[in-house]
């Protein structure tokens, strides 16, 4: 087993581990510090299949950006909205939740057969990207590419895309923002 193989076991392992966490506490600000670390061995799982652009993108729109948001949310959300949160007694598994875990189960069984059923190296796609030789190599500098083409052929929907996630932001601090009676 080569070292690659051994840093993706252990990144999925991580992936997984911290996800069941997040899904299964009851403690909020735990549940938040373990999707940090959730998103950082993601970010760790594309740095692995040479994509580095996905990964910086991960690290500072989903680590930098949303966790900071959810973050701020419990801030400044009320100690009595926490505490009503956080005393759910309800079972992780129950009746009420049957819907949710068939869909679930459901997403599993065709996720498995798609893995074991699926040979990636024979399909039509991949054998004709490798013979025209159409593949992305180790030193290859993806991440130049995009730069160039966000700032030359894509600047138009970049910059409407940063405008619409300022706006979302004002909104979000306008909504969050509590009213003073006076």
């Amino acid at each position: 087993m080569s070292l690659v193989q051994v840093l993706f076991y252990l990144m999925s392992f991580i992936v997984i581990g911290s996800a069941i966490f997040v899904a299964a506490t009851k403690n909020l600000v735990r549940s938040v510090f373990m999707f940090f670390i959730t998103l950082f061995a993601l970010a760790g799982l594309y740095v692995l299949a040479l994509a580095d652009f996905v990964a910086i993108t991960q690290v500072v729109i989903y680590v930098g950006g949303i966790l900071v948001l959810i973050l701020f949310s419990f801030m400044l959300s009320g100690r009595k909205n926490l505490d009503v949160l956080q005393q759910n007694n309800e079972r992780f598994i129950n009746l009420n939740k049957l819907p949710a875990l068939l869909l679930a189960g459901l997403f599993l069984v065709v996720l498995l057969n798609m893995i074991f059923k699926v040979n990636a190296d024979e399909l039509g796609w991949v054998k004709d990207a490798t013979a025209n030789n159409n593949v992305i190599k180790p030193n290859d500098l993806v991440t130049d590419n995009i730069g160039i083409n966000l700032m030359t052929r894509y600047l138009l929907p970049f910059e409407a895309i940063s405008i619409l996630l300022m706006i979302a932001l004002v909104g979000a601090a306008h909504l969050s923002r509590k009213e003073i009676i006076q």
